[in-house]
């Protein structure tokens, strides 16, 4: 039991926004280096330097968050990943920290992201140079993906498209099975499974969640590349509507 748990709800509070700021600055500072690093390195060393900058910075994040006992990360299964190239890691999206949880332990995968973020000029140069692929283009992003993929990389994708609204999953999207097929790489499930609404859709930054925040991650079933790309999708969601364990409540919209 850690002295935080306490301290009481406003030393929480404080000690959970400061983790916030902290993630925020050593963003900035990571982008800045980035900044200076895009056109110094070449391709591939700017792949996999950038991959791994965010991956260590991820890593920290936990670490301090565990901690001072804010939060909880069981993720370890996914070390086993760790040096497999050629892979899509699908994973179910209850939270906004899923993305790091993943990429924290796969320090040479790629995340697909908003066009929007990669034109931030606070946000991009670090995903620039980790080469993250944007989601403008549909078809853009897919031969983007497949040439990752095929370069050996590794793809973080979250098949609901966003943060399940509708648990246990949303409906998901078609991308993840066709980029499989035209790439021929499997599709690694991962269940991200967590009781806490913290950050899920819906759930302001600002607000306390009971703590400690606990999530668990596990590798389910690898589904190797289909043909009827259609028919494994249906076949994937229903594989993770049946495996997630937990989902969160949705969150109070007038909290008292």
């Amino acid at each position: 039991m850690t002295a935080l748990r306490w301290l009481g709800v406003p030393f929480q509070w404080l000690a959970l926004q400061g983790m916030l700021l902290f993630m925020g600055l050593g963003s900035l500072l990571w982008n800045a280096v980035a900044l200076l690093l895009y056109p110094l390195l070449s391709n591939d060393t700017g792949r996999r330097v950038g991959r791994a900058g965010i991956a260590a910075g991820y890593r920290l994040f936990w670490g301090m968050a565990r901690a001072v006992g804010l939060m909880r990360l069981h993720s370890e299964p996914l070390d086993a990943l760790r040096d497999e190239g050629g892979l899509i890691v699908a994973a179910n999206h209850p939270s906004m920290l899923d993305a790091m949880m993943l990429v924290a332990r796969l320090p040479h995968s790629a995340c697909i992201m908003k066009a929007s973020l990669m034109r931030n000029p606070f946000l991009a140069p670090g995903a620039r140079l980790a080469r993250y692929i944007p989601n403008d283009s549909p078809s853009g992003l897919v031969r983007l993906a497949m040439r990752d993929l095929k370069q050996g990389g590794q793809l973080v994708l979250f098949p609901e498209g966003t943060r399940t609204t509708q648990p246990p999953v949303n409906a998901f999207h078609g991308g993840v099975c066709l980029i499989a097929k035209r790439a021929g790489v499997p599709i690694q499930t991962v269940f991200i499974d967590t009781a806490s609404p913290y950050l899920c859709k819906g759930w302001p930054l600002w607000r306390l969640p009971p703590l400690p925040i606990v999530f668990t991650v596990r590798l389910g079933r690898r589904f190797e590349p289909a043909d009827d790309h259609a028919a494994q999708l249906r076949e994937l969601e229903a594989y993770f509507a049946a495996g997630v364990r937990q989902t969160p409540p949705r969150p109070d919209p007038h909290p008292r």
